[in-house]
Protein backbone atom coordinates (compact mmCIF):
# COMPACT_ATOMS: atom_id res chain seq x y z
CA UNK A 1 0.00 0.00 0.00
CA UNK A 2 1.31 3.52 -0.25
CA UNK A 3 2.70 5.51 1.74
CA UNK A 4 0.32 8.51 1.02
CA UNK A 5 -2.72 6.09 1.62
CA UNK A 6 -1.56 5.04 4.80
CA UNK A 7 -0.67 8.40 6.02
CA UNK A 8 -4.40 9.15 5.39
CA UNK A 9 -5.68 5.96 7.20
CA UNK A 10 -3.94 6.39 9.82
CA UNK A 11 -4.96 9.92 10.28
CA UNK A 12 -8.69 8.42 10.17
CA UNK A 13 -7.84 6.28 12.83
CA UNK A 14 -6.82 3.09 11.38
CA UNK A 15 -4.14 2.05 13.46
CA UNK A 16 -2.86 -0.77 11.70
CA UNK A 17 -1.45 1.62 9.32
CA UNK A 18 -0.36 3.76 11.34
CA UNK A 19 1.80 0.97 12.69
CA UNK A 20 2.64 -0.59 8.94
CA UNK A 21 3.40 2.87 7.98
CA UNK A 22 5.94 2.85 11.28
CA UNK A 23 7.36 -0.10 11.42
CA UNK A 24 10.42 0.28 8.83
CA UNK A 25 11.23 3.22 11.43
CA UNK A 26 10.55 1.36 14.45
CA UNK A 27 14.37 -0.56 15.19
CA UNK A 28 16.61 2.55 14.01
CA UNK A 29 14.38 4.80 16.20
CA UNK A 30 15.03 2.65 18.93
CA UNK A 31 18.99 2.38 18.54
CA UNK A 32 19.28 6.13 17.94
CA UNK A 33 17.30 6.34 21.77
CA UNK A 34 19.56 4.24 22.77
CA UNK A 35 23.00 6.52 21.30
CA UNK A 36 21.09 9.23 22.80
CA UNK A 37 20.12 7.84 26.57
CA UNK A 38 23.25 4.93 27.26
CA UNK A 39 20.02 3.38 29.08
CA UNK A 40 17.80 0.09 27.13
CA UNK A 41 15.27 0.73 29.62
CA UNK A 42 14.85 4.85 28.90
CA UNK A 43 15.39 3.84 25.15
CA UNK A 44 12.17 1.41 25.30
CA UNK A 45 10.07 4.74 27.00
CA UNK A 46 11.42 7.37 24.90
CA UNK A 47 10.71 5.22 21.93
CA UNK A 48 7.08 4.41 23.00
CA UNK A 49 6.41 8.00 24.09
CA UNK A 50 7.55 8.89 20.46
CA UNK A 51 5.19 6.58 18.66
CA UNK A 52 2.82 7.58 20.74
CA UNK A 53 3.04 11.44 19.76
CA UNK A 54 3.18 10.86 16.38
CA UNK A 55 0.19 8.83 16.31
CA UNK A 56 -1.18 11.53 18.09
CA UNK A 57 0.18 14.34 16.04
CA UNK A 58 0.22 12.86 12.62
CA UNK A 59 -2.45 15.67 11.29
CA UNK A 60 0.62 18.11 11.86
CA UNK A 61 2.82 16.14 9.65
CA UNK A 62 3.22 18.00 6.32
CA UNK A 63 5.23 15.93 4.38
CA UNK A 64 7.83 18.58 3.82
CA UNK A 65 10.19 16.28 4.84
CA UNK A 66 10.24 12.10 4.83
CA UNK A 67 8.11 10.71 7.79
CA UNK A 68 11.01 9.16 8.76
CA UNK A 69 12.91 12.36 9.06
CA UNK A 70 10.02 13.68 11.24
CA UNK A 71 9.89 10.43 13.34
CA UNK A 72 13.75 11.11 14.25
CA UNK A 73 12.47 14.97 15.08
CA UNK A 74 10.32 13.32 17.60
CA UNK A 75 12.26 10.67 19.28
CA UNK A 76 15.52 13.15 19.58
CA UNK A 77 13.01 15.99 21.34
CA UNK A 78 11.39 12.93 23.47
CA UNK A 79 15.21 11.81 24.48
CA UNK A 80 16.21 15.80 25.14
CA UNK A 81 13.27 15.98 27.55
CA UNK A 82 14.29 12.70 29.03
CA UNK A 83 18.02 13.97 29.66
CA UNK A 84 16.98 17.37 30.95
CA UNK A 85 14.89 15.58 33.90
CA UNK A 86 16.15 12.23 34.43
CA UNK A 87 17.73 11.50 37.91
CA UNK A 88 20.16 9.27 36.66
CA UNK A 89 21.01 5.89 38.89
CA UNK A 90 23.27 6.43 41.70
CA UNK A 91 26.57 4.20 41.62
CA UNK A 92 26.01 0.77 43.12
CA UNK A 93 28.74 0.01 46.33
CA UNK A 94 30.70 -3.33 45.70
CA UNK A 95 28.39 -5.95 46.57
CA UNK A 96 30.03 -9.41 45.43
CA UNK A 97 30.13 -11.49 48.82
CA UNK A 98 33.33 -12.94 49.80
CA UNK A 99 35.46 -11.22 47.56
CA UNK A 100 37.38 -8.07 47.96
CA UNK A 101 38.79 -6.53 44.51
CA UNK A 102 41.84 -4.99 44.06
CA UNK A 103 41.53 -1.42 44.86
CA UNK A 104 40.23 0.23 41.29
CA UNK A 105 42.54 2.25 39.00
CA UNK A 106 39.44 5.13 38.51
CA UNK A 107 36.13 5.58 39.69
CA UNK A 108 33.72 5.96 36.41
CA UNK A 109 31.51 9.28 35.58
CA UNK A 110 28.81 6.65 33.53
CA UNK A 111 27.24 3.87 36.02
CA UNK A 112 23.64 4.33 34.55
CA UNK A 113 25.19 2.35 31.01
CA UNK A 114 22.95 -0.75 30.36
CA UNK A 115 23.88 -3.13 27.40
CA UNK A 116 21.71 -2.57 23.76
CA UNK A 117 20.39 -6.65 23.21
CA UNK A 118 21.89 -8.25 19.64
CA UNK A 119 23.71 -7.63 16.81
CA UNK A 120 22.75 -5.06 14.67
CA UNK A 121 19.71 -6.27 13.30
CA UNK A 122 19.48 -6.48 9.34
CA UNK A 123 16.79 -4.09 9.08
CA UNK A 124 18.40 -1.38 11.05
CA UNK A 125 21.77 -2.02 8.54
CA UNK A 126 19.66 -1.03 5.60
CA UNK A 127 18.53 2.20 6.77
CA UNK A 128 19.67 5.01 4.63
CA UNK A 129 22.72 7.02 6.19
CA UNK A 130 23.25 10.34 5.04
CA UNK A 131 25.97 11.49 3.10
CA UNK A 132 28.00 13.05 5.98
CA UNK A 133 28.09 9.67 8.26
CA UNK A 134 31.71 9.92 9.97
CA UNK A 135 31.09 6.54 11.92
CA UNK A 136 30.36 2.85 10.69
CA UNK A 137 27.30 1.54 12.10
CA UNK A 138 28.78 -1.49 14.27
CA UNK A 139 31.09 1.48 15.60
CA UNK A 140 28.65 3.39 16.58
CA UNK A 141 26.80 1.18 18.59
CA UNK A 142 29.85 0.04 20.24
CA UNK A 143 29.99 0.22 24.29
CA UNK A 144 33.27 2.26 24.00
CA UNK A 145 31.29 5.62 21.77
CA UNK A 146 27.65 4.75 23.67
CA UNK A 147 30.01 5.42 27.25
CA UNK A 148 31.24 8.33 25.38
CA UNK A 149 28.56 10.29 24.40
CA UNK A 150 27.15 9.89 27.51
CA UNK A 151 29.23 12.58 28.82
CA UNK A 152 28.76 15.21 26.42
CA UNK A 153 25.66 17.82 27.39
CA UNK A 154 22.64 16.45 25.92
CA UNK A 155 22.38 18.89 22.52
CA UNK A 156 25.52 17.81 21.53
CA UNK A 157 24.93 14.66 21.51
CA UNK A 158 21.82 15.00 19.49
CA UNK A 159 24.01 16.47 17.18
CA UNK A 160 26.86 14.63 16.34
CA UNK A 161 24.60 11.77 16.39
CA UNK A 162 22.38 13.31 13.85
CA UNK A 163 25.46 14.37 11.61
CA UNK A 164 28.26 11.67 12.34
CA UNK A 165 26.37 8.64 12.81
CA UNK A 166 23.36 9.12 10.98
CA UNK A 167 25.32 11.54 8.23
CA UNK A 168 21.75 14.40 8.34
CA UNK A 169 22.93 17.52 6.56
CA UNK A 170 23.73 20.69 8.94
CA UNK A 171 19.89 22.59 7.40
CA UNK A 172 18.34 19.14 8.48
CA UNK A 173 19.91 18.71 11.88
CA UNK A 174 18.87 22.49 12.05
CA UNK A 175 15.26 21.78 11.14
CA UNK A 176 15.02 19.25 13.71
CA UNK A 177 16.33 21.04 16.65
CA UNK A 178 14.56 24.09 16.04
CA UNK A 179 18.48 26.02 15.62
CA UNK A 180 20.32 27.83 13.21
CA UNK A 181 22.70 26.20 10.52
CA UNK A 182 25.61 28.01 13.00
CA UNK A 183 24.92 26.91 15.81
CA UNK A 184 24.55 23.20 14.48
CA UNK A 185 27.97 23.61 13.33
CA UNK A 186 29.51 25.21 16.57
CA UNK A 187 27.86 22.18 18.71
CA UNK A 188 29.09 19.42 16.48
CA UNK A 189 32.69 21.19 16.67
CA UNK A 190 32.29 21.10 20.56
CA UNK A 191 31.12 17.17 20.45
CA UNK A 192 33.73 16.06 18.45
CA UNK A 193 36.11 17.20 20.73
CA UNK A 194 34.51 16.23 23.28
CA UNK A 195 34.26 12.89 22.15
CA UNK A 196 38.05 12.62 21.36
CA UNK A 197 39.04 13.54 25.11
CA UNK A 198 36.98 10.94 26.28
CA UNK A 199 37.08 7.82 24.26
CA UNK A 200 39.77 5.43 25.63
CA UNK A 201 42.72 6.01 23.45
CA UNK A 202 42.90 2.86 20.54
CA UNK A 203 46.53 4.06 19.09
CA UNK A 204 47.86 0.96 17.61
CA UNK A 205 44.58 -1.22 18.18
CA UNK A 206 43.74 -3.63 15.83
CA UNK A 207 40.37 -3.46 14.42
CA UNK A 208 38.16 -6.17 15.79
CA UNK A 209 37.30 -9.54 13.59
CA UNK A 210 34.46 -9.64 11.45
CA UNK A 211 31.21 -11.07 13.95
CA UNK A 212 30.62 -14.72 13.49
CA UNK A 213 33.94 -15.02 11.99
CA UNK A 214 36.49 -18.21 12.76
CA UNK A 215 39.01 -15.50 14.07
CA UNK A 216 36.31 -14.17 16.21
CA UNK A 217 34.52 -17.82 17.10
CA UNK A 218 38.53 -18.37 18.04
CA UNK A 219 39.14 -15.88 20.41
CA UNK A 220 35.69 -16.31 22.09
CA UNK A 221 36.32 -19.92 22.31
CA UNK A 222 39.46 -19.58 24.25
CA UNK A 223 38.06 -16.81 26.73
CA UNK A 224 35.04 -19.26 27.52
CA UNK A 225 37.87 -22.31 28.47
CA UNK A 226 40.05 -19.72 30.28
CA UNK A 227 36.92 -18.43 32.38
CA UNK A 228 35.08 -21.95 32.74
CA UNK A 229 38.18 -23.35 34.14
CA UNK A 230 38.92 -20.19 36.21
CA UNK A 231 42.43 -20.83 34.26
CA UNK A 232 43.87 -16.63 34.85
CA UNK A 233 47.16 -17.22 33.24
CA UNK A 234 45.20 -18.66 29.94
CA UNK A 235 43.11 -15.41 30.47
CA UNK A 236 45.89 -13.11 30.33
CA UNK A 237 47.14 -14.07 27.30
CA UNK A 238 44.61 -12.83 25.40
CA UNK A 239 44.44 -9.44 27.06
CA UNK A 240 45.58 -6.39 25.37
CA UNK A 241 48.19 -4.46 27.41
CA UNK A 242 46.10 -1.47 28.40
CA UNK A 243 43.18 -3.85 29.23
CA UNK A 244 40.12 -1.77 30.66
CA UNK A 245 37.26 -3.49 32.56
CA UNK A 246 34.57 -1.06 34.19
CA UNK A 247 31.30 -2.47 35.75
CA UNK A 248 28.33 -0.39 35.69
CA UNK A 249 26.29 0.67 37.93
CA UNK A 250 29.60 -0.18 40.13
CA UNK A 251 31.75 2.57 38.78
CA UNK A 252 34.68 0.36 40.02
CA UNK A 253 37.09 0.64 36.38
CA UNK A 254 40.44 -0.98 35.79
CA UNK A 255 43.33 -0.17 33.14
CA UNK A 256 45.89 -2.56 32.48
CA UNK A 257 46.58 -6.39 32.26
CA UNK A 258 48.11 -6.37 35.94
CA UNK A 259 44.95 -5.35 37.72
CA UNK A 260 42.27 -6.98 35.50
CA UNK A 261 43.66 -10.13 36.12
CA UNK A 262 44.48 -9.40 39.60
CA UNK A 263 40.35 -8.72 39.63
CA UNK A 264 39.74 -11.80 37.74
CA UNK A 265 41.74 -13.50 40.06
CA UNK A 266 40.10 -12.46 43.18
CA UNK A 267 36.86 -14.30 41.69
CA UNK A 268 38.59 -17.36 41.05
CA UNK A 269 40.26 -17.54 44.37
CA UNK A 270 36.78 -17.41 46.22
CA UNK A 271 36.45 -20.68 45.27
CA UNK A 272 33.71 -19.55 42.63
CA UNK A 273 33.81 -21.32 39.34
CA UNK A 274 30.61 -20.03 36.68
CA UNK A 275 29.08 -21.43 33.37
CA UNK A 276 28.92 -18.96 30.40
CA UNK A 277 26.37 -18.75 27.74
CA UNK A 278 27.02 -17.15 24.77
CA UNK A 279 24.90 -13.96 23.54
CA UNK A 280 25.36 -10.72 22.13
CA UNK A 281 25.28 -7.17 23.03
CA UNK A 282 25.91 -3.96 21.38
CA UNK A 283 27.11 -5.92 18.25
CA UNK A 284 29.99 -7.72 20.36
CA UNK A 285 30.29 -11.05 22.03
CA UNK A 286 28.69 -11.48 25.25
CA UNK A 287 28.11 -13.77 27.43
CA UNK A 288 25.53 -14.72 30.59
CA UNK A 289 27.43 -16.00 33.99
CA UNK A 290 26.63 -18.19 36.31
CA UNK A 291 27.82 -18.79 39.15
CA UNK A 292 28.03 -22.15 40.05
CA UNK A 293 26.43 -23.97 43.40
CA UNK A 294 26.79 -26.64 45.68
CA UNK A 295 23.29 -28.00 44.65
CA UNK A 296 24.72 -28.04 41.32
CA UNK A 297 22.22 -25.30 39.67
CA UNK A 298 24.19 -22.39 38.21
CA UNK A 299 22.32 -18.95 39.31
CA UNK A 300 22.36 -15.75 37.10
CA UNK A 301 25.05 -13.29 38.25
CA UNK A 302 25.82 -10.95 35.42
CA UNK A 303 26.17 -9.91 32.02
CA UNK A 304 29.72 -9.76 30.25
CA UNK A 305 30.30 -8.35 27.31
CA UNK A 306 33.87 -8.30 25.40
CA UNK A 307 35.62 -5.49 23.09
CA UNK A 308 37.86 -7.29 20.44
CA UNK A 309 40.65 -5.79 19.24
CA UNK A 310 42.53 -8.22 16.14
CA UNK A 311 43.07 -11.29 18.35
CA UNK A 312 43.05 -10.16 21.91
CA UNK A 313 40.76 -8.52 24.32
CA UNK A 314 40.73 -5.02 24.88
CA UNK A 315 37.60 -4.47 26.85
CA UNK A 316 35.11 -5.80 29.30
CA UNK A 317 32.37 -4.69 30.51
CA UNK A 318 30.17 -6.54 33.22
CA UNK A 319 26.66 -5.59 33.68
CA UNK A 320 24.17 -6.87 36.37
CA UNK A 321 22.49 -10.10 35.97
CA UNK A 322 19.12 -7.66 35.97
CA UNK A 323 19.68 -7.78 32.16
CA UNK A 324 19.88 -11.65 31.25
CA UNK A 325 15.96 -11.61 30.41
CA UNK A 326 16.58 -8.91 27.74
CA UNK A 327 18.86 -11.44 25.89
CA UNK A 328 16.64 -14.12 26.50
CA UNK A 329 18.75 -15.80 29.16
CA UNK A 330 17.24 -17.47 32.15
CA UNK A 331 17.85 -16.77 35.81
CA UNK A 332 19.58 -20.37 36.58
CA UNK A 333 20.67 -22.72 34.98
CA UNK A 334 20.10 -26.62 35.69
CA UNK A 335 22.86 -28.84 36.88
CA UNK A 336 25.02 -29.95 34.72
Amino acid sequence: MAAAELIDRARDGDGEAFRELTAPHVRELQVHCYRMLGSFEDAEDALQNTLLAAWQGLDAFEERASLRTWLYRIATHRCLDALRAASRRPARQWDVPGVEPPEPTRLGEVVWLQPLPGALPQDTAEAPLGPEARYERTESISLAFVTALQVLPPRQVAVLVLRDVLGFRAREVADVLDATVDSVDSALKRARAGLRRHQEPRAGHEPPPAPGSGAEEAIVGRFVDAWESADVDALVTLLTDDVFMSMPPMPFEYQGRDVVARFCAGLFDAGRRFDLVPARANGQPAFGAYLRSPDGVSRGVGLYVLTLTGDRIGAMTRFDDDVLPWFGLPRSLPGR
